[in-house]
């Protein structure tokens, strides 16, 4: 029976790449893979799903207002769907991916993050955490301490910033995956040293 699966990681936890990798998976057994992400990451154009070390992929950018089961449904021959960058997903987007698993028998894997940089749920993230048929975390290490991250600290001109809009697209240059006690108490000198700022 086909899932929804959602895999969740702090920035640079490799969400990227996986789903590159299980694309690749199916595509060595002739089996067709549709790779989907949102329209509001144009990091590296929109519609690309590209990794921190290279590898990038077209994919269909999709929207707020798209109907994913509809577009799904009117795919031909898919073996599974692979949505890149899902915490941006609607909760409307969420259920419609529950009704392509449980309907068509097609398996949705997500990748996303779970939380933004004031650790609130996304729209997209809560509704998976609650939707999903398995949850997955994808770890990676603190940017300070080598402990896992488990928050994303956005930065700019070389301080923390803990209030803004939810949605700022960026990579390195703006976010760090970090532990809880350095998303609260950062090393102010080494995110200087990072943007090449001098605190004194």
């Amino acid at each position: 029976m086909a899932q929804l699966f959602f895999r969740y990681g702090a920035m640079a936890s490799g969400k990227s790449i996986e789903i590159l990798k299980v694309a690749h998976n199916y595509e060595v057994q002739q089996r067709r893979v549709l790779l989907l992400t949102s329209a509001l990451d144009d990091r590296s154009g929109v519609g690309a799903i590209a990794s921190r070390i290279g590898m990038q992929r077209a994919a269909q950018a999709i929207h707020p207002t798209d109907d994913l089961f509809k577009l799904i449904s009117e795919s031909d021959s898919i073996a599974a769907v692979l949505i890149d960058e899902a915490q941006f997903m609607t909760k409307e987007q969420v259920l419609q991916l529950t009704r392509v698993v449980d309907e068509l028998n097609i398996p949705v894997l997500s990748f996303g993050l779970k939380n933004d940089a004031f650790n609130e749920l996304f729209p997209g993230s809560e509704a998976l955490l609650i939707y999903a048929d398995k949850i997955e975390e994808m770890k990676t290490l603190c940017s300070f301490c080598g402990r896992k991250a488990v928050m994303n600290l956005r930065i700019s001109n070389g301080q923390p910033v803990y209030e803004g809009e939810q949605v700022q697209i960026g990579g390195d240059e703006t976010y760090m995956p970090v532990c809880r006690n350095h998303y609260n108490h950062p090393d102010l000198e080494a995110l200087a040293r990072r943007t090449g700022l001098n605190t004194k």
